[in-house]
């Protein structure tokens, strides 16, 4: 019986193997299809529950970037912007992007809401979210998860949406792990830079994140993701690649010209 368990747990795990885009091991259970089920519900109660946007020009500033970092990625994507005044933005599996106006308002221009939107879809490039829940749930919970999204204020619900990425819209904080944020903060930066972004204007966009933290309004963005000063600093230590990308994406004709 012993050894049958064992074996059982061995296929599992076999199974679960995966590699990210930077090529970390990663333990991966719950199916794409699954997790994609899951971002798209929680899309869709957000859009019930959060105002769009009224605003053509910043609208069209966001559709204008994220279509240019899409088009690196492939796929088709939902990008959203919510009037919302926090300093926040998230990217979904199922391809779902959401932006809110307070973070419009904070950059100074389509190279540092680049680095933000970058870093966001890294996330699910990575498969953050399917990692973390096969981390932290039992095998048969797979489909009770999949149900508890329409139900957010439940307490599995609460635990879904985290694990996505958007408790922060819910008022429960469970932020990605050191590790995944370095990968997301990598893989960004070398999208924006693909699409035709400066990617040294992410330097500038963390520091500006930093400094709204510290005001009287704490930023939600920072809540959720956490910033170190390791992070300017490897970021920093990746430019030198990341300015590789640009310069050829600029050799090409990738000039993207998006205005807020």
């Amino acid at each position: 019986m012993l050894n049958k368990i064992t074996l059982s747990l061995l296929c599992c795990l076999l199974t679960a193997c995966a590699t990210s885009p930077t090529g970390r091991a990663q333990f991966i259970y719950m199916s794409d299809t699954q997790m994609n089920q899951m971002g798209l519900q929680a899309f869709d109660n957000l859009k019930k529950e959060k105002p769009r946007s009224q605003s053509t020009q910043f609208t069209q500033f966001v559709n204008c970037i994220a279509e240019a970092i899409i088009y690196e990625t492939g796929g088709d994507w939902e990008v959203v912007v919510f009037d919302d005044d926090s300093l926040n933005a998230f990217a979904l599996p199922g391809n779902k992007i959401g932006v809110h106006t307070g973070l419009i308002k904070l950059v100074d221009n389509q190279h540092q809401l680049a680095a933000v939107i970058g870093h966001e879809v890294g996330h699910v490039l990575a498969r953050h979210s399917n990692e973390r829940m096969s981390q932290k749930t039992a095998v048969n919970m797979g489909v009770t998860l999949v149900s508890a999204v329409s139900a957010p204020t439940s307490a599995l619900g609460q635990f879904a949406v985290s694990a996505l990425g958007v408790g922060a819209q819910y008022g429960v904080i469970l932020p990605f792990s050191r590790t995944h944020e370095s990968e997301a903060d990598i893989i960004g930066l070398d999208l924006m830079a693909k699409a035709g972004f400066d990617p040294r204007q992410s330097i500038d966009l963390w520091q500006k994140m930093a400094q709204a933290s510290h005001g009287q309004q704490p930023a939600e963005f920072m809540s959720t993701h956490p910033s170190h000063d390791t992070r300017i600093k490897e970021l920093s230590e990746h430019i030198p690649t990341a300015m590789k990308f640009y310069q050829q994406a600029q050799s090409i004709g990738k000039i993207p010209g998006c205005h807020k």
